[in-house]
């Protein structure tokens, strides 16, 4: 299995032979289903938190006498039923939103999904980038985008994600040239995750002979 590497004029300059258990895998949607569910819910941080009627402050002395008024008994103007009073079942922020997912189910997934993406023609190799400025950065996407199928590389639409820029290794003058590139998100290639890749359409891997050696790999 073998794909094409460009340079910065968007010419081939070579091919890379990719590795099977990586890119040759077929779909598998219920384990990146299941991955991907676990990976966002892990990441969720609760803020909505309301009181129960015994943390809402007063409400100690009973309204009126249980008998004898003709209205409804009472015992606490704090109860969910009154106007300031504690809200039944509602959000907490002590809730536990924590979801486990082994190493080897989460990698095999990132493997999934950069078989599909492969074999969708979304991903594409560069030689190097070698941005140190944000009009470089745009230029360079501007360029890439003459590669057939990557025409909406550089999308103009701040809220479409259009690519993730994988990153051989850190590279600063590369990440500060792009980070105001609303619809592109760069990372290392050993940061790589389903949940990054769900959520752009295109893969850009910059440098892929040494890149493709720091994916997670399933240990046997």
């Amino acid at each position: 299995m073998e794909a094409a590497v460009y340079n910065l004029k968007a010419e081939k300059a070579g091919t890379i032979k990719l590795p099977e258990e990586v890119f040759g895998l077929s779909w598998n949607a219920d384990l990146v289903h299941q991955v991907a569910t676990s990976l966002a819910s892990s990441k969720r941080s609760p803020i909505a938190h309301t009181k129960t009627r015994g943390e809402v402050r007063g409400g100690g002395k009973k309204p009126w006498q249980q008998k004898g008024t003709g209205r409804a008994r009472h015992g606490s103007i704090r109860s969910p039923l009154w106007v300031g009073g504690g809200v039944a079942h509602g959000p907490r922020n002590e809730k536990n939103f924590e979801r486990t997912v082994s190493k080897k189910m989460k990698t095999k997934a990132l493997h999934t999904i950069l078989s599909r993406k492969y074999k969708d023609g979304e991903v594409l190799f560069v030689e190097t980038l070698g941005t140190k400025k944000t009009r470089d950065a745009v230029a360079t996407l501007k360029t890439l985008s003459g590669v057939k199928g990557f025409e909406r590389l550089c999308s103009s639409k701040k809220k479409r994600n259009a690519a993730v820029i994988a990153l051989s290794g850190k590279n600063v003058e590369t990440e500060r040239s792009m980070r105001n590139l609303g619809n592109v998100e760069v990372i290392e290639t050993r940061n790589l995750n389903p949940l990054i890749l769900l959520n752009y359409k295109y893969l850009v891997i910059e440098n892929p002979q040494e890149a493709l050696k720091t994916l997670p790999k399933i240990s046997k």
